[in-house]
């Protein structure tokens, strides 16, 4: 760890803040470089050391040699805060992407949702599941590439045996065995990058409610996932069958990551559909 980040860093703007810190914009005072740092803070009545350190070491496993990880570049710690030093990723991240856009065009969804299962696939072949899969974890770098960010809930498992447990992550993208109590294995991240591409087809999400409490009954009720004509009105049948292969409830029958990406061949090369001959919303 780095003993003074004041002395070797320019904080900038303010970039985001979450339950555990804030993020902000900062530059190296010996390169110019600029960076990201995530000031986690010690009095926050949140602070709690282990998930630190573990996000610290979750992220350093998943970024060494993987360009689709966010890189840990230095950290600090004094008696207010603990210090991470990150890439920079100026733009916005998929959450205000999706929001800002409207419902994407299968092409461009197939595109992003392709760099996120590689991203996911390449955590998985480390032993190490996110478990925290959703549109705010997902931002891009400064040449434009998907970067998987925040390892805060990730978790190491045994390949081919559902050994992790742990109601973890953002109801609305987490599986139905995470907000069961069960045990379960690493294709809760598929089923999370599931939701997010339903999310950038339709605007929606696949299980919904007005409350924390009912998206976690509807998550849990097990209906399968539907493509409603007002939200779906040009989706093609191959997205169907992968959004539905990705939500399988039976983690036995949903794909891996690597099925995915090996698999379904349309995720590389995304047919073009209708829907791009319709503007945008």
């Amino acid at each position: 760890m780095g003993e003074s980040f004041d002395l070797d860093y320019s904080l900038g703007e303010l970039l985001g803040r979450g339950q555990f810190g804030a993020v902000y914009q900062c530059v190296s005072v010996s390169t110019g470089q600029d960076f990201a740092v995530k000031i986690i803070d010690k009095f926050s009545g949140c602070f709690d050391r282990r998930l630190v350190y573990s996000e610290i070491k979750f992220t350093l496993l998943a970024a060494f040699e993987n360009p689709r990880s966010v890189q840990i570049h230095q950290v600090y710690e004094d008696i207010t805060a603990v210090y991470l030093i990150l890439d920079l990723c100026p733009g916005p991240d998929l959450f205000d992407r999706i929001v800002g856009h409207g419902p994407f065009f299968e092409s461009e969804a197939a595109a992003l949702i392709t760099e996120l299962v590689e991203s996911i696939a390449e955590c998985h072949r480390r032993g190490i599941a996110h478990r925290d899969i959703k549109p705010e974890n997902i931002l891009f770098g400064s040449n434009g590439r998907l970067l998987l960010a925040d390892f805060g809930c990730a978790a190491v498992f045994e390949k081919g045996a559902r050994t992790l447990k742990g109601k973890v992550g953002t109801p609305a993208y987490a599986a139905p065995e995470v907000l069961a109590g069960q045990n379960y294995d690493e294709k809760v991240d598929v089923w999370s990058a599931g939701v997010v591409l339903y999310l950038m087809l339709g605007w929606t999400l696949p299980f919904n409610g007005e409350s924390v409490e009912e998206i976690v009954a509807a998550v849990k009720k097990g209906d399968p996932v539907c493509f409603p004509k007002e939200f779906f009105p040009w989706i093609s049948r191959e997205a169907e069958d992968l959004i539905e292969q990705m939500l399988a409830r039976d983690p036995a029958v949903r794909l891996s990551a690597e099925q995915v990406l090996i698999t379904h061949s349309s995720i590389r090369s995304p047919r073009i559909s209708v829907a791009d001959s319709i503007p945008q919303k």
